[in-house]
């Protein structure tokens, strides 16, 4: 596409970020974690995106991402310098929706955008809280509401990133997701400017989501799109992985590797494809199996040690 950025009727802003090159760092979670930052502050004009755009470099696909964070850093520098011209600057609520299948680098991004706005003092800490269904919805009446609230607690000055958001709307009327929905929306608007909240989940599930509580959709200014990795992209990414851990593919490892990420496309439905952490999966069994040939040979030669072959690649 020819611009990251698109602008509805509504004032929502669309993303779409379209894969492009070199291999990325896949992070997901499937409970409630805390990622702390100990970031020292930037000090040179401008070293703060360059810090940011060096970070995301490694990063297949993120041409769009990265210039809307520079749109972003750009917006907030640009409103700084209003205010000591004594012009308006008004807060803008920066809540987001991601919307991607598993493995496409959400969470990832959704750290980056962390230490951006703790760079920016936009955000006074820029952690990262990553919460599920489980994390929010009690078992009684008013337990839902107690457990989000503590949820935004810990995430003041930072941000929270709930996964498989639509999860919360599943049970109809009567289920305690409804009051987490609810709890949510309000300390979006009480506590706007205090932390980001972002929803994250399949697109499909996402749009349905919001069909169901159109009161939401105004309230995310900025959706993004993670598409799909394709084959090529895949490829990048286990090279780089293999690099990062000084491993190599034969040439048989890299056909083999293609082919089966070829069929496993193909075979599996997008849902269920992990994309990148597929990829890691792989990488780090074809790992365990190379070592155990390594002891079972005897054989611990530089190149032996350093070498993935076809035999080490299993895709049970």
């Amino acid at each position: 596409m020819d611009q990251a950025v698109t602008f509805k009727n509504n004032g929502q802003m669309n993303i779409v970020l379209k894969q492009q090159s070199s291999g990325p760092s896949v992070v997901s979670s499937t409970k409630t974690s805390s990622y702390e930052l100990t970031i020292p502050k930037a000090k040179l004009k401008h070293d703060i995106l360059l810090q940011i755009e060096d970070e995301m470099s490694s990063l297949v696909g993120m041409e769009e991402m990265k210039k809307m964070m520079k749109e972003i850093y750009a917006w907030i520098y640009v409103n700084k310098k209003r205010e000591v011209t004594g012009l308006k600057a008004g807060k803008q609520a920066l809540h987001m929706m991601f919307k991607g299948n598993p493995g496409t680098g959400k969470t990832t991004i959704a750290r980056l955008i962390g230490k951006l706005f703790y760079q920016m003092n936009v955000l006074s800490k820029g952690h990262l809280i990553e919460a599920e269904r489980a994390d929010l919805v009690g078992e009684y009446i008013g337990h839902t509401a107690q457990k989000t609230r503590d949820l935004v607690k810990k995430a003041l000055g930072g941000i929270l990133f709930i996964d498989e958001a639509y999860s919360l709307a599943r049970g109809g009327e009567k289920d305690f997701g409804k009051e987490a929905i609810d709890t949510l929306v309000k300390h979006m608007e009480d506590k706007q400017h205090d932390f980001v909240l972002i929803l994250a989940g399949y697109p499909r599930e996402m749009d349905q989501f919001l069909s169901l509580n159109p009161g939401l959709k105004s309230r995310f200014p900025i959706v993004m799109d993670f598409p799909d990795y394709s084959v090529e992209e895949l490829m990048q990414i286990a090279l780089q992985m293999v690099n990062e851990r000084e491993y190599q593919f034969s040439y048989d490892a890299k056909r083999k590797l293609r082919e089966q990420l070829n069929r496993a496309k193909s075979e599996m439905s997008p849902s269920k494809f992990s994309n990148g952490r597929f990829v890691r999966n792989i990488i780090e069994k074809s790992i365990r199996t190379q070592a155990m040939r390594l002891v079972l040979t005897d054989q611990y030669q530089k190149e032996d040690l350093v070498t993935i072959k076809s035999e080490d690649l299993t895709f049970s």
